[in-house]
């Protein structure tokens, strides 16, 4: 039996897991091993993907992919694992002689959603981009902030399940921590999700590197009523722990006065530890770090951990394998790590990747077993479940997603109008108001017709792109827009792509240049490609406005809803070239589906408006700079040369026009036209 064979509400254990490369890699890093159970939470609206629970959380698979891992219904035992958590503890670290600087690099690591980037924001006071949903994050943000004395370099690094090869994000992450050396990596956790997290941990433990974990999200994590002594496991693991509230700014400056003591080398607590893979693996990395730390290796070793590098070689990762070529021994070293990773795979009869995960899992679970206790209540249906039984309903998904869009242009003509009219009313009668104190002469011209009627044209329409940016930031912070990944993914499967396409897309409604970075977290690279090309069907905010006054001039009854047509009529057109290109140009097969649903969540109020304004910011940026210098352009255009002598208003129009840059470079344009009404006008008069 295979998971896409259970019903929904069917539990089962995983048996065994099929399959092969990323994908098998993937599914096995998600928690998908066997001996844990997984529950079928819903299908799809068209019956793929399929939404399932395990470790805790949420996430879909497509019903193709479900098929390669096997369960049981009966004897639903949990699968012995050999691997239980069993530590070898080496040395604690030594404290330095020599006094440190009052400066600390710290990188930011965690999951996707996990919170690193509020937290980011908020020692740092930056405004970096944050949502309910995985992938926000797709390169490094840098910011500087003072705090007790010490100067902190904080980099924000994109959110990674684990630090393998298979997407840019991981290889980025992980050649960051290797290249950059940070002095602490701060390991920020979901606390409501630690079996799924603690595997990036364990990860961070191989490389000997100094740690401190943030347990964010911690009021969730208490609301469950599970009790955890994070001191016990921090001192088991010889990695620190301090529970913050990211959101509401809970536990932030305890978080960074811990990274000062782990840095001063003060925190007791921190030790290093290996993870214990089982007798022969552990032989098998013995052999391999003793050829690492032979003479003219030092250029690796003094930089990776050699017991880091050896359990690469042994996955048979293609990085590792690229950093051991300059050694001088080099030929020995692969030569051992393959001889190694045959024998143990002959003797386990499993892919050595597969092994080394599953001990990695026993170990946490193991830790886990003596540190956290479950809550003694029976199982309740969660906020989230009890909102996706409508949100992702097969009948209601898709006329409550249009519903939601709709509703956002509807909104940006009913609230945006007041704003828009009373900014529209202040520019009016700013322009009257320099008309009558100011003499005439160029640069009177200059302020009311070039600066005033040129970016005031625009600002205008400044309301209803924050309106619609509101929108959009409240489906990013409530969670639903992963929620619109997992609905649309069988449209998009039809096309080529899949739903993880469809959130850059929706991005693209505010910029298509963040849209276009989001792409990132798209593991295949023709799909990302793809993704790319098709964006600019998507219309930004930039032609918000053109769109704003052609709807209002023409078509005043159904404003909103015409443009909800422009809007779907973009997405519609994306997905035609999308599957024309997947069809000819990009012949690749698709890559898995699998992504997490991460739970519903209030948006903090305060957040979505900065990151709104934030946006709107933006806006007005681009209004400061290229609008206005376009505005100042186009306005000497019809402004130079000027005439000998203008003396009469109806006069100085028609010859301006007559002699303008503007006139001479458009000749076929309106300028005749105007000159004939202006001499009409005249004449009338």
């Amino acid at each position: 039996m295979t998971l896409a064979d259970l019903k929904t509400g069917d539990k089962a254990i995983i048996t065994k897991v099929k399959g092969r490369g990323a994908f098998r890699k993937r599914i096995i890093e998600m928690g998908f091993v066997v001996g844990k159970q997984v529950i079928v939470v819903k299908n799809a609206p068209l019956k793929d993907p399929i939404e399932y629970n395990i470790l805790g959380y949420e996430v879909s698979l497509r019903r193709s992919e479900a098929s390669l891992i096997e369960v049981t219904i009966n004897g639903e035992t949990e699968a012995r694992n050999d691997y239980n958590g069993v530590l070898q503890i080496e040395q604690s670290l030594q404290l330095s002689p020599v006094k440190k600087s009052k400066t600390i690099n710290v990188a930011l690591v965690g999951n996707p959603n996990s919170g690193k980037t509020t937290i980011f924001n908020l020692a740092s006071h930056s405004k970096e981009k944050t949502g309910n949903y995985g992938g926000i994050t797709v390169d490094a943000k840098t910011a500087k902030f003072e705090h007790n004395g010490y100067t902190f370099n904080l980099v924000d690094l994109p959110g990674t399940y684990s630090m393998t090869s298979y997407t840019p994000e991981e290889l980025y992450v992980r050649d960051h921590l290797i290249n950059e050396l940070p002095d602490v990596i701060l390991n920020v956790i979901d606390a409501s999700n630690l079996e799924r997290n603690l595997y990036l941990t364990t990860q961070l433990i191989d490389m000997d590197r100094k740690v401190v974990i943030a347990l964010n999200m911690w009021d969730e994590f208490l609301e469950k009523g599970d009790k955890f002594d994070y001191h016990a496991l921090g001192k088991m693991i010889g990695i620190p722990m301090v529970p913050t509230v990211g959101s509401r700014n809970k536990g932030i400056e305890e978080l960074f006065e811990k990274i000062i003591d782990v840095y001063e080398d003060r925190d007791t607590t921190v030790r290093h530890i290996h993870i214990n893979y089982g007798y022969r693996i552990e032989k098998a990395i013995k052999s391999l770090q003793d050829l690492l730390k032979k003479e003219g290796n030092e250029f690796l070793t003094i930089k990776v951990a050699p017991r880091y590098i050896a359990i690469k070689l042994l996955e048979r990762d293609e990085q590792g394998l690229k950093r051991v070529k300059d050694c001088p021994n080099a030929a020995e070293i692969i030569e051992t790590a393959n001889e190694e990773a045959k024998d143990v795979e002959k003797l386990r009869n499993e892919s050595l990747e597969t092994i080394i995960t599953d001990a990695k899992y026993g170990f946490i679970e193991g830790a886990l077993r003596e540190t956290l206790k479950p809550a003694e209540t029976e199982s309740k249906i969660t906020r989230s479940r009890i909102i996706d039984r409508v949100i992702t309903n097969k009948f209601l998904s898709y006329p409550i997603f249009l519903l939601a869009i709709w509703i956002t242009f509807q909104a940006t003509f009913l609230i945006g109008d007041y704003p828009m009219y009373w900014i529209e009313q202040l520019i009016i009668i700013s322009g009257n108001f320099l008309s009558r104190i100011m003499p005439d002469n160029m640069f009177k011209d200059l302020i009311i017709d070039g600066i005033l009627g040129g970016v005031g044209g625009v600002i205008v329409f400044l309301p209803n792109i924050l309106i619609l940016f509101f929108f959009i930031t409240l489906m990013e912070a409530s969670g639903y827009m992963a929620r619109i990944a997992f609905i649309v993914d069988k449209l998009m499967h039809k096309v080529g792509l899949h739903g993880k396409s469809f959130i850059p897309m929706l991005m693209g409604f505010g910029c298509n240049v963040p849209a276009i970075m989001a792409t990132r977290t798209i593991e295949n690279k023709t799909d990302r490609l793809v993704t790319m090309l098709i964006l600019p069907f998507m219309s930004c905010s930039a032609r918000y406005p053109v769109y704003i006054l052609i709807i209002s001039a023409f078509f005043t009854d159904y404003r909103g809803s015409l443009l909800f047509a422009i809007y779907m009529f973009g997405i519609l057109l994306a997905g035609v070239v999308a599957w024309i290109m997947k069809k000819t140009i990009f012949k690749v097969e698709t890559i898995p589906f699998v992504m997490e649903l991460p739970p519903y969540r209030v948006p903090v109020f305060k957040s979505v408006l900065k990151q709104t304004w934030f946006k709107g910011e933006q806006y007005l940026r681009k209004m400061g700079t290229v609008i206005l210098a376009a505005s100042i352009i186009i306005w000497a255009l019809g402004y130079f040369p000027r005439g000998e002598k203008i003396d009469r208003e109806t006069d100085a129009k028609i010859q301006q026009l007559e002699l303008s840059y503007a006139a001479k470079i458009s000749q076929e344009g309106t300028s005749d036209e105007e000159v004939n009404l202006l001499t009409a006008e005249k004449s009338q008069q």
